[in-house]
């Protein structure tokens, strides 16, 4: 993050780098384990924001709560399944995703 780049600006830059993708598109990844799922209750810009911000104390609270994660084996078996569109956004070397499958915009 550059120090002249406000969290504003990176929240914008980062939504203008935020897109659709099916989860079949993404099985490199998760086979090199660097798909980050974000609850669909959680805003995937702010994920995106801190961990940018390398805000180690926020993410331990997310992971602890389960708002962000590994994707589980069961999970990825049913993306894989129905090749699940997910929004997704990268910060190498992370590609955090999430499903929005219930409508829920974040």
């Amino acid at each position: 993050m550059s120090s002249s780049e406000s969290a504003n600006e990176i929240k914008a830059r980062l939504n203008l780098e935020t897109s659709r993708i099916h989860w079949h598109d993404l099985q490199t990844y998760y086979a090199r384990g660097q798909v980050v799922r974000v609850a669909a209750d959680t805003d995937l810009l702010n994920v995106a924001c801190e961990l940018v911000a390398d805000n180690k104390v926020q993410f331990e609270h997310w992971l602890a709560s389960g708002k962000v994660g590994d994707v589980a084996p069961d999970l990825a078996r049913a993306w894989h399944q129905n090749n699940t569109e997910l929004w997704a956004v990268v910060i190498a070397p992370w590609v955090l995703v999430q499903d929005r499958a219930d409508g829920a915009m974040h």
